[in-house]
């Protein structure tokens, strides 16, 4: 099944079940308020959803109305938690070479992550305000899950089965600001403003044999300004799998269900395949060439991330936004 919020019924906004092929919707109000309400109760609420979702599906419904996209918020508008991996390692190695640095063994066998934004996720159409352009403003496609209660210690196992929901996030970035706060040894702050969900969320069986080994085997595609920017393949160089990646934020502490997990920057080793950010384009440009020559992002350039099924169909909607100077 396939879900989203509408932009009301208050901050968390309002349940709704997206058809197949994201041109239907019915809402879920006597399921469950919210998103965050059903991942609460999810071994009750799921079945009901999935049912309300096979018969959306069948033409069986006659209170179903056509989705616009744009009345959409983030389909979780606020999450209790957002955890971002990094584990694409072709990403990390050109990061660190083009300023000179090595690899650190442990980074094979441990994986990156931080704390994350998640008091508010921009809407999968809405524009991404930012101060100030000067600050190097980034796309970041990634794919993220979302975990039911998860207790502390749980296994890869365990992870991987509390993984209720996929989706996409553009996991914006303040280039320019990051290296001074790296410096201080404490992490990310105002380098990392809100990110941007996918439209819809949907759960793993919709994906078939594309999500397996707690992976999705499929093309992530961005587009800038309308022109093809990157198609890495997310399933491919996958250093550490979602389960992996849930089990190691649950070892010192339980997750609570709502959690959004991400990947990282999808990256291939294949450079042919192109980039799903700015900061790793312009390194193989630092790379090649001694210098960047691809500019970050500037107010009114526009973003596109999807990830389209073996027919070409969008599975989770395309997030679409512009970046402009907040008010």
């Amino acid at each position: 099944m396939k879900l989203a919020s509408l932009k009301q019924g208050g901050r968390d906004g309002t349940l709704i079940v997206v058809s197949r092929d994201l041109q239907h919707y019915v809402t879920a109000g006597d399921i469950a308020p919210t998103l965050q309400a059903a991942l609460d109760n999810w071994s009750s609420a799921a079945p009901r959803l999935n049912a309300l979702s096979q018969q959306l599906n069948a033409g069986e419904l006659n209170d179903s109305q056509p989705l616009d996209t744009r009345a959409l918020a983030a389909p979780l508008p606020r999450a209790y938690e957002f955890l971002d991996g990094s584990a694409y390692l072709p990403h990390v190695e050109r990061v660190r070479k083009a300023r000179g640095a090595e690899v650190p063994e442990s980074f094979y066998t441990d994986p990156l992550m931080y704390q994350a934004t998640s008091a508010g996720f921009i809407g999968p159409n809405d524009d991404v305000p930012i101060s100030d352009e000067a600050y190097g403003i980034d796309l970041e496609a990634e794919v993220v899950v979302v975990t039911e209660d998860l207790p502390m210690g749980a296994s890869a196992d365990q992870a991987g089965a509390a993984i209720q929901l996929i989706g996409l996030i553009n996991d914006v970035s303040l280039r320019n600001l990051i290296p001074g706060e790296l410096g201080k040894g404490f992490g990310f702050l105002q380098s990392k403003p809100r990110s941007a969900l996918s439209p819809v969320l949907v759960t793993p069986d919709e994906l078939g044999e594309a999500w397996r080994d707690y992976k999705l085997h499929l093309p992530l595609i961005s587009h800038l300004n309308g022109e093809l920017f990157g198609r890495p393949e997310a399933g491919v160089d996958m250093q550490f799998s979602f389960a992996e990646l849930v089990a190691h934020a649950a070892k010192t502490r339980p997750l609570a269900a709502g959690t959004i997990m991400g990947s990282g920057t999808v990256a291939n080793q294949d450079t042919a395949l192109g980039a799903s950010c700015l900061a790793e384009k312009r390194m193989l440009e630092i790379i090649a060439d001694g210098k960047p020559s691809t500019p970050f992002m500037s107010f009114g350039d526009q973003v596109r991330i999807e990830m389209l099924d073996k027919d070409g169909g969008s599975i989770f909607g395309a997030i679409e936004q512009t970046m402009v100077k907040a008010e």
